[in-house]
Formats: structure tokens, C-alpha cells, sequence
């Protein structure tokens, strides 16, 4: 590149820097806050000590002000002043830590190779998921744009599990391994839901016309959703306590109590046994 065609590039690279109306934090201390956040609220994990253990009124000023570093870049597109945010945000982490034991209880009670509620908290990815949705979701009430959804992409790229901020999702949440579940911003979840592996809560349209319509499922309390079932539609219900089978693809209503499934036909034939020569 001579001098003038990077002369040039600086300038065009300004210009279009210039345009952006956002700036954000970095997706480290976005990923860096969350996780603390959580070990905060459950230090089962530890790390080999490098420095002397803060008590907890200290960690959770460090939080708090993390986050305050974390709203600089953010500070012309807020419309409340920071602390007020910050009060609010951090006055409903009492209420999502109790959200949080009943989703890990749940996870514990109904998964038969869970040993312990530490081992969900710690090691399952749909729990760090969950977790990470739950403060992402307060991030968005109390109106923090685009970071909620950096926490929650977070989250995805941790666990593969994609699950947007502004859903409203009830108690005792559960999904299972996890992989590939995908949660769209306008569905509705109620409380004891299941999810699994691979299960879709998403739109029939993606027309960016939509963007302020209901486009994702209402999925009611005591629902269980199998693996790689498809729930697409704003005005889609899957009413309480029915179950969906793995591999369905549902675009329409279903009653309360319905029995849903794919029907497949699999046929097993034996091949005769090559001759011996």
C-alpha cells in the first residue's frame, strides 16, 4: 500500500467510524462480568488464589463498578443517569438469585445423571445459559441497549445455547445438554418448561418489518419440548402441560394436555451373510 493509498484508507476508515452510533464495550469484559457476576452470587468454582479473598460487600462494589465501566461508551445513548441504572439493575439481583435455585433445582430434581445442585450450578451449560439470560433480561428493562444482547451471545458462543435477552421466561426453567437451542426475542415461556437439545422457539417471517410484532412462540406452564422440535409463530401456543415430541415441526396451536409427536417410519432388514468362497 503507498502512502497515499493508506493516507487514503485512514481517511475512509474515519469517516465510516464517524457514522457508528453506538460504542460498546469489549466482548472480554462483557464475558468477563457476567461470569464474575455469577461466581459471585454462586462460589462453588474457585480458581487457585493469587490474591488475598475480598469479602462479599467488596466484590460486590467491584461489580458494581465494573458495570459502571462498562456504560462509558454507552453513556450518550442512555436515558436515565448512570447510578439510577445502576440501583435498579443492582436491586433485582436478590429476586434473580432466588429465579436461579429454583431453575437449579429443577435441573437437579429432573435429570437423572445430576449428582448434585453444585454440579448444575458449575458445570451444566444450560444453567450458565439460563443465568446469563436472567441478567441480561434485567440489563434490558432497565433499558442498557445492545449490552444485554452482548451477555447473552456471550452465553451462546460458551454453550451454543442462543437464547435473546428480551424473552420473558417463568420459574423452574430447565434445558437439557442444550446444544443448539435457540430462544427468539418474543417468546413467552411459563414456569416448569423443559427444553432439550436442539428445540427452536422461533419466527415464521423474518421480514425486518416484524421487528416490533410478536414473531416467537407462547410456550405454557408444565410443558416438555424434545429434541430438534421446531415451535414457530407469534400467535403459536403450546398450551400447559402437553408434551412435544422430538423432531416435530409445529406452526399452529396445540391444547392444554396435547400429545404431540413426529411419526417416522424406520424398517430394519437383514442383508444376507456373504458366501464364503
Amino acid at each position: 500500500m503507498t502512502t497515499t493509498q493508506q493516507a487514503l484508507f485512514f481517511e475512509r476508515l474515519t469517516a465510516q467510524n464517524d457514522k457508528y452510533r453506538y460504542k460498546l464495550p469489549s466482548r472480554q469484559d462483557a464475558g468477563k462480568f457476567i461470569q464474575n457476576l455469577i461466581n459471585f452470587l454462586f462460589p462453588i468454582s474457585k480458581d487457585c488464589p493469587s490474591c488475598p479473598a475480598k469479602d462479599l460487600e467488596m466484590k460486590y462494589a467491584d461489580l458494581r463498578n465494573d458495570l459502571r465501566c462498562m456504560l462509558q461508551p454507552l453513556l450518550p445513548q442512555l436515558e436515565r443517569d448512570t447510578e439510577e441504572i445502576l440501583d435498579d439493575v443492582f436491586a433485582q439481583i436478590p429476586d434473580i438469585y432466588e429465579a436461579l435455585l429454583a431453575d437449579a433445582k429443577s435441573i437437579t430434581d429432573n435429570d437423572p445423571a445430576s449428582v448434585s445442585i453444585e454440579e448444575v450450578i458449575s458445570v451444566y451449560p444450560g444453567f450458565m445459559a439460563i443465568a446469563t439470560y436472567r441478567f441480561a433480561h434485567s440489563f434490558a428493562k432497565a433499558g442498557i441497549p445492545l449490552v444485554p444482547r452482548m451477555l447473552t451471545e456471550f452465553a451462546h458462543s460458551q454453550t451454543g445455547i442462543d437464547i435473546h435477552p428480551n424473552a420473558t421466561i417463568g420459574h423452574s426453567f430447565f434445558i437439557d445438554h442444550g446444544t443448539g437451542v435457540v430462544i427468539g426475542e418474543t417468546t413467552r415461556i411459563g414456569n416448569n418448561v423443559k427444553l432439550y437439545q436442539g428445540v427452536t422457539l422461533g419466527a415464521t417471517h423474518v421480514s425486518k418489518s416484524l421487528a416490533s410484532h410478536k414473531r416467537h412462540p407462547t410456550i405454557e406452564d408444565n410443558v416438555v419440548v424434545y429434541a430438534n422440535a421446531t415451535i414457530l409463530g407469534g400467535e403459536t401456543v403450546i398450551g400447559h402441560d402437553s408434551i412435544i415430541g422430538g423432531n416435530a415441526w409445529l406452526t399452529k396451536s396445540v391444547p392444554p394436555f396435547s400429545l404431540v409427536y413426529h411419526q417416522s417410519k424406520i424398517e430394519i432388514r437383514q442383508h444376507s451373510a456373504p458366501s464364503v468362497t
